[in-house]
């Protein structure tokens, strides 16, 4: 094999990786909040079990993050703290996850065939802002790993979290 293929390979493994460690961590604390809402609407006998849901989210908003990195969103703090940085870029992403689902309610509202502006109306807009100020909490550590991860440099980052492969002191 070509040094320029193996490179291509390396680059899909490593994206792939880091797909599946988004989706892991959000899947995590969506299917967390999933159970959440099942055990308070238990309470009041309401059957809730939308387990489904919370690993579909998981998966499109892991694809929003990797596109808007791919765009190179939310780097222009990343010169200062990291602090200010995971929560610049969290700010960031959050806002991006609210506009698309935002377009994503307006568009499966127009599909059941609602016009624009009453597609744009229908949407509840206090669920939606309290779905963002979720998803914006949950952004903060996932950002802030992150970070700490580009400035300590990928393999240095995972040996200080897993302990594995790492230099010996």
């Amino acid at each position: 094999m070509s040094p320029v293929s193996e490179s291509k390979k390396q680059k899909v493994k490593h994206e792939l990786l880091e797909m599946l460690v988004l989706f892991l961590y959000l899947g995590f604390f969506f299917s967390a909040l999933t159970f959440y809402d099942l055990l308070l609407l238990k309470e009041y006998h309401v059957k809730y079990w939308n387990f489904g849901f919370a690993v579909v989210n998981a998966l499109v908003i892991t694809k929003v993050i990797m596109i808007g990195e791919y765009a190179k969103l939310g780097r222009r703090h990343e010169n200062k703290p990291l602090l200010v940085s995971a929560f610049w870029k969290s700010l960031v992403f959050g806002a991006l996850v609210l506009v698309f689902h935002v377009v994503e309610e307006v568009f499966k509202r127009l599909i059941h065939g609602r016009d624009f502006a009453s597609a744009s109306h229908e949407i509840r807009f206090d669920n939606v802002m309290g779905r963002a100020v979720v998803v914006f909490c949950t952004f903060i550590p996932l950002f802030a790993f992150r970070e700490f991860r580009r400035v300590m440099g990928e393999k240095q980052f995972n040996s200080l979290l897993f302990g594995a492969g790492g230099d010996e002191k």
